[in-house]
């Protein structure tokens, strides 16, 4: 990649996916793709997500950037962490999600693009 810039703007994704209650926004860079996820209120990993990609836990590993909102993450091992506006976070897979409050949890996610979710 020596000399060159890839560029594209979120708001012109490479790719749009919809679950309920989540927007996803996809943008393909050479080999890195980000993510940025819209989780509606009421959003809840177990309900929305996991219909579609079949698994009991989220099994995608996330690097988290969040924009707004507030979302709980409650690992399979039973560890919570709430996340809120400008917290950064690694978070392992197996684990559930939700949003909290009324107000939509919007995040950027620099590792689960390419699968998540999708079966």
């Amino acid at each position: 990649m020596n000399g060159s810039i890839l560029l594209q703007n979120i708001n012109q994704p490479s790719e749009k996916r919809t679950l309920p209650k989540t927007d996803i926004d996809i943008v393909n860079l050479g080999d890195t793709t980000l993510m940025r996820v819209t989780f509606q209120p009421g959003w809840k990993w177990s309900e929305c997500v996991k219909p579609t990609v079949g698994t009991d836990t989220c099994q995608a590993a996330h690097i988290n950037y969040i924009l707004s909102g507030r979302l709980k993450v409650v690992m399979d091992d039973g560890t919570e962490k709430e996340m809120r506006p400008g917290d950064c976070a690694v978070i392992a897979p197996g684990h559930d999600a939700w949003v909290i409050g009324d107000e939509p949890c919007i995040a950027l996610d620099f590792s689960a693009g390419k699968m998540y979710g999708k079966k």
